[in-house]
């Protein structure tokens, strides 16, 4: 008792207790006080570390695939018609100094079902692609399962699936003697490939020898995709050339593109959806200020007793207002602690499914917990000035 006669402000040690005692003696109403706080800032810690770790994993991603795969697609020509690149036109980029790999597919006609005995209109929507040997090595992708063309093969009537064809077709593993019916002939399955993210084209497609194609698919052997790596710092100055190398005698007719582009406008667009996300968790804040804010009045009316004795005993205006302002904001931090705890959990556990970096940037958990602190602190503003402008006399009569 004698630290509040002997000196006009409260010790550290005595703000913590006194501001402790109304949470203490009310446990579950100051729970469900600071739920509004907890669910406001888990919301927003939430958001952010999600955001974060799916930014992070995206440009992993990227960092492994690289941002030096550029694609040539044949394009239109000015009559509206489906343009066709040269049949020189691999050769011709493979001379472009910076390019490293060159790869394409050639599209056919051609329908690929799991039996002869589907109905021809359940195509699934799957592609069959002439494809060149390097290919997998050039999109980033690898085998799943079995092994990819080679030499041999791709003079054979046999096909190698991409993921998405292999899922539609019901296949998931290869066995001796695995085929399917393309072309109106029986083509044998070498093997299955992994997505492969920058060429999403390749999911859908079932994938044969440019010389098998020409043979039993009517393939004329024009490529319709080329797939050209380079070298990443010369990438923009490749893109520029690729067109009028491809084709010089109409570059208007070729189609020029970087996978990658939309992989990273994806990862800068991370924060597209944010923002109404943390409106929400903004309200959720809000209902807990006003949680706060009224637990704290009650407090005011149902203490009164408490704050006449104290005052009588020579507790100042100013400790009595300290001493609400500071119990409100120990309770909405409590409830922006908690819901840091929540948000944080939530992301690592997400970001683990995921397969991604966990990351909780400190802006997240620093402004939740200072949200939270500016929530208590306004929303005990008034109570604590309430209870200060209390009379001593006045409210001793309530005891």
């Amino acid at each position: 008792m004698r630290a509040w006669l002997d000196s006009p402000r409260l010790s550290v040690p005595d703000l913590a207790r006194v501001a402790s005692v109304g949470l203490r003696t009310r446990r579950v109403r100051a729970a469900l006080s600071a739920l509004g706080i907890a669910i406001g800032v888990a919301a927003i810690v939430s958001v952010l570390g999600l955001s974060s770790s799916s930014q992070a994993g995206l440009l992993a991603e990227i960092d492994r695939l690289g941002t030096n795969l550029l694609t040539v697609t044949n394009g239109q020509t000015l009559f509206g018609q489906t343009a066709e690149l040269p049949l020189t036109a691999p050769g011709m980029i493979r001379r472009i100094g910076p390019v490293t790999q060159v790869q394409y597919t050639g599209s056919t006609s051609a329908n690929v079902y799991r039996s002869p005995y589907i109905p021809v209109v359940n195509t699934n929507g799957l592609a069959v692609r002439a494809a060149s040997l390097g290919l997998p090595h050039a999109v980033r992708t690898s085998l799943a399962q079995g092994v990819y063309l080679n030499a041999a093969t791709a003079r054979e009537p046999v096909a190698v699936l991409g993921a998405q064809a292999a899922s539609l077709l019901g296949i998931d593993r290869i066995y001796p003697g695995e085929r399917v019916w393309l072309g109106g002939m029986w083509f044998y399955l070498a093997g299955i490939l992994e997505p492969a993210v920058l060429a999403p084209e390749i999911d859908a497609s079932v994938l044969v020898g440019f010389a098998a194609a020409e043979r039993w698919l009517g393939l004329d052997g024009h490529p319709t995709t080329i797939y050209v790596r380079s070298v990443t710092s010369e990438a923009a100055a490749v893109q520029s050339v690729l067109g009028v190398t491809a084709n010089p005698e109409a570059p208007n007719e070729v189609d020029v593109s970087q996978p990658s582009a939309a992989l990273t406008a994806r990862a800068d667009a991370q924060g597209a959806l944010n923002s109404l996300f943390l409106g929400l968790g903004a309200v959720s804040l809000l209902v807990g200020a006003v949680g706060v804010a009224n637990i704290m009045l009650i407090g005011v009316l149902e203490r009164r007793s408490e704050i006449g004795l104290r005052r009588s005993l020579g507790a100042t205006k100013d400790q009595i207002r300290t001493q609400f302002l500071a119990e409100a904001i120990l309770l909405a931090l409590l409830g922006g602690a908690a819901g840091v705890a929540a948000g944080a959990i939530s992301t690592i556990i997400y970001a683990h499914l995921k397969h991604w970096t966990a990351v909780v940037p400190a802006s997240a958990w620093a402004g939740g917990l200072a949200a939270a602190i500016l929530i208590g602190a306004i929303a005990g503003l008034l109570p604590a000035i309430r209870a200060a402008q209390l009379s001593p006399t006045e409210a001793l009569r309530t005891v």
